[in-house]
Parts: structure tokens; sequence; C-alpha cells
């Protein structure tokens, strides 16, 4: 079975701040055209989206330097409930809900709860992950950083500071943003990411759980 960890993309729908609006529109009608061909505008980062290193590295590997195999695997799911707007947790919280151990998966998905927020004013309120929590991720073998909200670091439109994007990207690994559905996903479930094939500093995905 399959599912579906991805926001739709939609005319209008929620962007991080400062990012470019989703404009969907029909380009060709079918009845008049002989076609239907729908117009899309939207940033790189729209909905659910994966982070190349380039997004935030200076000379730092893009989307066409990422191999397909990179991008499905086992995955580790952590379960952080019950978090406050804008509360950082760092690894003594994120290891304290259970074992973390001393390998990790290549892909470790952190699941906040604040996809319900995605609509909504709340979602630029999100928890954050500590940048010491992520070196260590870094540090037992995970390569893809997966959250549920806008991003693994605090967003503040505003500020030009992203210690987590420093950390992950940083290593050469990469970050996917704006997960949905990871409601009763197991501990340790497969998953992929398939991104549009832009060679540039991101890409929207469809990220899909193999139960």
């Amino acid at each position: 079975m399959l599912r579906d960890l991805s926001h739709p993309i939609t005319g209008g729908m929620p962007v991080y701040p400062g990012d470019p609006t989703v404009h969907v529109h029909a380009a060709l009608d079918l009845a008049r055209d002989g076609v239907a061909v729908t117009a899309l505008r939207l940033g790189s980062h729209t909905g659910t989206h994966i982070d190349a290193p380039a997004h935030t590295v200076h000379g730092g590997r893009t989307m066409a330097d990422v191999a397909l195999d990179e991008l499905v695997g086992e995955a580790m799911v952590i379960r952080m409930p019950e978090l406050r707007d804008r509360e950082i947790y760092g690894w003594e919280h994120l290891s304290s809900l259970a074992p973390v151990p001393d390998r990790v998966p290549a892909i470790v998905v952190i699941a906040t709860g604040w996809a319900r927020w995605f609509a909504d004013s709340r979602a630029t309120r999100h928890p954050a992950l500590a940048s010491d929590a992520a070196r260590e991720l870094v540090a037992r073998g995970m390569r893809i950083l997966a959250v549920d909200t806008l991003s693994p670091d605090l967003t503040d439109g505003s500020s030009t500071d992203f210690p987590v994007h420093e950390v992950v990207l940083g290593s050469g690994g990469l970050i996917v943003e704006n997960l949905c559905g990871l409601e009763g996903l197991p501990a340790r479930v497969r998953i992929g990411f398939f991104p549009l094939r832009l060679a540039g500093d991101g890409a929207p995905v469809r990220a899909v759980a193999f139960l």
C-alpha cells in the first residue's frame, strides 16, 4: 500500500514568507482549443519540497547532482508531540521519547503534527529543531532530514539565520519540508521523495510511504 505524504499544489496555496506566490490557471481550454493545458507559476520550494545544498550553501550541489537512489530508502520516524509554538527542541528532548540508535537510516522524519496548521496563520509559528540535534543525527548517518513544518529552523521572514540548514545542507545532505499524512506511520518505513527534474536549489516533490 502507498500513502501520499505531499500537499497538493493549488493556486494561492500557502508558501514560505517571501517566496513566490502560486498561480494555477487554465492556459488552453478543451472545448475551445481541443486540449486542456494548465499554466503554473510557482517557486522551487512550493508545497512539499526538497532543499538541495545550493539552497543555502555557496557552491553547494544542486538537484542535478542528486541521484535517485539517494531519495528512496528506509526512514526512521521520530514523533515529537505536544510541542509549543516556536519551541526549539534539542537532542535531549528528541531522544527522550524513544531511544535513537547509534546508527540511523539515511532518512529521518520528524513528525510534530504541525501539518494540520499548513493553511493556517499558525503555520509560521511551528517548532524547530536545535542545530545540536541536527548535528548529532548527521553524525549518526542521516542524509535526509524530513519535517512536517515549513522549515526545520524557525520561520522568520526577516531572518537569514538557518542553523539546521547550515548543518544538514552544509554536510551535503538534503532537507524535505512540508510533509503531511504522517499519522500512524510505523517507526521504520520505506519512503521515497520524487522531485521535479529541476537542476536548481530545490524542487517540489511527491513524497510517498511504502506500507
